[in-house]
C-alpha cells in the first residue's frame, strides 16, 4: 500500500494518470449537482423515503438520482449493457466468434455494448418521466419535462459512460467500477451526520459502536474472500517443434472462491424491490400485504434474499465459466492436470471443484447480504442502511483492484529499467 502511495507521487507517468482520474471524477460529482428542470425537490425526497427501486438505483450514483441531476441513470444504463452483452456472448454463436478474434472481436463487442446502453438510458429515462410525473412542479407541460428529461437522462448517461471508458484507458483502474465506487464513498458523509444526528437525540451509543464492528468485520471477511482462490495445478509436457523444445513447466489455474463478485446481490437485490414498487402503482390489499412482507425490514425478506443469492451465484457461475472449454484449451497445448486425465475427466474435475467453491461463495455473499439487516434490527441504528452489503463488497473490490493495477504499473516499470 505504502509502495503504491509513493509511486503515485513520485512516478511521473503514474502520476499523470492519478491526476487524469481526479479530474474525471470531479467532473463527475459536478454533474451530479446540476439538475435537470421541472422536478419538486420535496415530493421527490418523499417518494425516497418510502423504499422503493429509486432509492437502491440511487446508491449507484452518488445522491444524483435524488436530486434528480443530468448523471441520474449514473453508469447503470452501461452497466447494465455489459452484463447483458456478456450473457448474448454465451448465447449467441456470432458474438461468441466476434469474443474470439482477439482485439478486433472485442472492440466490435464494445461498441454494440455502447449502442445498447444509450438504448437503454433512452428507454429508462423515458419511463422514469412517466413514473415521476406525480413529482413535477405545479403548472408545468409534461410534454417538456418528458422531452428534457429524455434528452438530458440519455446525455448524461453517455457522458458518463465515456468518462469510464477514458478513465480505463487514460487513468487508473476500471472507469465504471471506479464511478460506482465513487459514488458509493460520497454518501459516506451523509450517513455519518445522520449518525451523529441519532446519537445526539437519544440513540445508543453501544449501538452505533457494533453496528461499526460488524461493518469492519465484514471489511476484513470480504478482503479474505476476494483474495482467496483455488490453485489447480497443470503440467505441460515437453514437446519439439523444428530444433527447439517448448513446455515441460509446472503452472496454475486460479480460481476464484467468490466467481460472481457482487452482481449475485444485485440481481437478488433487483428483484425483491419489484414487489414494493409495484405496490406504489397497485393499491391493493393484498399487494400492498406482499409488498411489505418483501420490503427489506420484512419477515420474508431475508429468506428470500438469502435463497436468490444462491441461485444468482451459480447460475453467474455457470454462464461465465466453461470447464469444457478450458479442458479442451489444456489438452490442445499438451497440458493436464496433476492425476487428472486429459480430455473430459478434466472437465469433470473441474465442474467439480467450482462447484464446492461456488457453494463456498453463494455462502459468503448470503451471510454478508443479510448480516447488515440483522445488526440494524438490534441496534435500531438504520442511518448507515444505504451502505450495505452490496456497497461494501464494490467499495472493498474497487479499492484492491485499484492496488493491484498500481503495483503492476510499478513491476513493469521495474522491468522497463531493468532490460533498459
Amino acid at each position: 500500500m505504502l509502495s503504491a502511495i509513493s509511486g503515485l507521487v513520485n512516478i511521473a507517468d503514474l502520476r499523470k494518470k492519478f491526476l487524469f482520474t481526479i479530474g474525471m471524477i470531479v467532473l463527475f460529482r459536478l454533474g451530479a449537482h446540476i439538475p435537470v428542470p421541472g422536478i419538486d425537490a420535496i415530493k421527490m425526497q418523499h417518494l425516497f423515503s418510502q423504499g422503493n427501486i429509486l432509492g437502491f438505483l440511487d446508491l449507484f450514483t452518488g445522491g444524483a438520482l435524488m436530486r434528480f441531476s443530468v448523471f441520474a441513470m449514473g453508469i447503470v444504463p452501461y452497466i447494465n449493457a455489459s452484463i447483458i452483452m456478456q450473457l448474448l456472448t454465451v448465447v449467441v454463436p456470432q458474438l461468441e466468434e466476434l469474443s474470439k478474434e482477439g482485439e478486433n472481436g472485442r472492440k466490435q463487442i464494445q461498441g454494440y455494448t455502447r449502442y445498447l446502453a444509450v438504448g437503454l438510458a433512452a428507454f429508462q429515462s423515458f419511463g422514469m418521466a412517466f413514473w415521476l410525473q406525480g413529482v413535477m412542479l405545479e403548472n408545468y407541460n409534461f410534454a417538456f419535462f418528458l422531452a428534457g428529461t429524455v434528452i438530458s437522462l440519455t446525455a448524461g448517461s453517455t457522458l458518463i459512460m465515456w468518462f469510464a471508458e477514458l478513465i480505463t484507458e487514460r487513468g487508473i483502474g476500471n472507469g465504471a467500477s471506479l464511478l460506482i465506487f465513487i459514488g458509493i464513498v460520497a454518501r459516506i458523509p451523509d450517513y455519518t451526520a445522520q449518525t451523529i444526528t441519532l446519537v445526539r437525540g437519544g440513540a445508543s451509543l453501544i449501538g452505533v459502536i457494533i453496528l461499526l464492528a460488524a461493518f469492519l468485520a465484514m471489511i476484513v471477511a470480504i478482503v479474505v474472500i476476494e483474495q482467496s482462490q483455488r490453485r489447480v495445478p497443470v503440467q505441460y509436457a515437453k514437446r519439439i517443434v523444428g530444433r527447439k523444445m517448448y513446455g515441460g513447466q509446472s503452472t496454475y489455474i486460479p480460481l476464484r472462491i467468490n466467481q460472481g463478485g457482487v452482481i449475485p446481490i444485485i440481481f437478488a437485490s433487483s428483484v425483491l424491490m419489484f414487489p414494493a414498487t409495484i405496490a406504489g402503482f397497485i393499491q391493493q390489499p393484498l399487494v400492498q400485504k406482499i409488498a411489505g412482507m418483501l420490503s427489506p425490514s420484512g419477515s420474508l425478506y431475508m429468506v428470500f434474499y438469502f435463497g436468490l443469492i444462491f441461485f444468482f451465484t451459480y447460475f453467474y457461475t455457470a454462464i461465465t465459466f466453461n470447464p469444457k472449454e478450458l479442458a479442451e484449451n489444456i489438452k490442445k497445448y499438451g497440458g493436464f492436470i496433476t492425476g487428472i486425465r486429459p480430455g473430459a475427466p478434466t472437465a469433470q474435475y473441474l465442474e467439480y471443484t467450482i462447484t464446492r467453491l461456488t457453494l463456498v461463495g453463494a455462502t459468503f455473499l448470503s451471510l454478508i447480504a443479510i448480516v447488515p439487516t440483522i445488526v440494524e434490527g438490534v441496534t435500531h441504528i438504520t442511518s448507515f442502511q444505504g451502505l450495505g452489503s452490496t456497497a461494501l463488497l464494490i467499495v472493498v473490490g474497487v479499492a484492491l483492484d485499484l492496488v493491484r493495477q498500481i503495483e503492476t504499473h510499478l513491476v513493469t516499470r521495474q522491468y522497463e529499467g531493468l532490460l533498459a
